[in-house]
């Protein structure tokens, strides 16, 4: 395999150099009495799509933002307008208490932006390096901003390539924005993605993409600054997280069922590198299939919520909101709506 290796290295177009890991064999789900939601509204955006993360703002109404850079607003159920263009690719998406919304922008950073359009970069580097993969984010009762930078050397268009290296480089950032400064609370993440704060602010959560786990940074207490493993060996591939709702859940949005061939090759690096100079319809590709997850305080799954083959998907963010699930996708041309389950007794 040494040998091999060194030839595909020469060859090699992409400069992902993996490293070897064991996933972890995926845990046995009962899909078949799992809840199903197979009747989703879908709103769409007028000649754009990819509404990768959705929320709700303080008058109910459904925000995402698209690949083409525009942020949208569902002023009535299904009727979408374009708030903003940010000129990038806005990603995770936050109300702040004054209705103005924080976008973490792969390409641009974090920004704020108003209901006129108007947009402020808050952060466009942070701890002394620039943002490569600028992603999600939770804000604070006091308006500090948590969030992720992805990857220090793929951007989110290259993430394939992140999560075939396996090197971890992704952080958690917490900034402030009255003062501009940041600090790390984690790194060394496995494409850190999704961020939840607790209600309570004592903690924070952020998923691990290529870790197929969820890690808990104390934010209070003595143990502050500590970072563990809040819910790991998830059945699927973590995306965006939202902050604890009134009911206790933080609901997790899963990119798809864990990838079989993706985890048979972790051991083997030249497989890995191999499949990165694939042309892209050749590499390992998801399923199609939505699925939620809704974890307690603890990290314990309550709730999961799965779509059928070919249902919404990739569903790469959630929300919950009066009664709704709100979906949304890296590459889907709407929007999606599902009743919420009941709260677990």
């Amino acid at each position: 395999m040494g040998i091999v290796y060194s030839t595909l290295q020469r060859l090699d177009r992409t400069g992902v150099e993996p490293v070897a890991w064991q996933a972890p064999n995926p845990p046995r789900f009962d899909t078949a009495t799992a809840p199903t939601f197979e009747a989703t509204e879908r709103w769409s955006m007028p000649g754009a799509k990819g509404p990768e993360d959705v929320a709700v703002d303080h008058d109910g109404r459904l925000v995402t933002g698209t690949d083409d850079g525009r942020l949208w607003r569902f002023d009535e159920p299904g009727r979408a307008t374009v708030v903003a263009d940010t000129g990038g690719r806005p990603l995770g998406i936050e109300v702040l208490d004054d209705g103005r919304y924080l976008v973490c922008d792969a390409e641009r950073g974090v920004l704020r932006v108003d209901d006129r359009g108007r947009i402020e970069t808050l952060a466009d580097s942070a701890v002394g390096r620039p943002l490569v993969a600028c992603n999600n984010s939770a804000v604070g009762r006091d308006g500090i901003v948590y969030f992720t930078d992805s990857s220090a050397k793929y951007a989110i268009a290259e993430h394939r390539y992140d999560l075939l290296e396996h090197r971890g480089t992704g952080r958690l950032i917490r900034l402030d924005p009255a003062t501009g400064e940041t600090d790390l609370l984690a790194d060394g993440l496995q494409f850190g993605n999704g961020v939840g704060l607790s209600a309570d602010e004592s903690f924070v959560v952020v998923a691990e993409t290529g870790g197929y786990r969820i890690r808990r940074v104390e934010l209070t207490g003595p143990e502050a600054g500590r970072v563990g493993t809040w819910a790991e060996n998830l059945p699927g591939i973590p995306d965006n997280v939202a902050s604890q709702t009134a009911d206790g859940i933080f609901w997790v949005a899963l990119y798809s069922p864990r990838m079989r061939l993706l985890d048979l090759m972790a051991p083997h690096p030249a497989l890995r590198l191999l499949a990165a100079n694939l042309p892209e319809w050749a590499q390992p590709e998801p399923e199609q299939r939505a699925w939620v997850l809704g974890l307690d305080g603890s990290g314990a799954i309550v709730h999961s919520l799965r779509g059928g083959k070919g249902s919404y998907s990739p569903v790469t963010g959630v929300r919950e909101a009066d009664g709704w699930l709100y979906l949304g996708s890296l590459t889907a041309d709407a929007v999606a709506r599902v009743r919420a389950p009941r709260p677990a007794v």
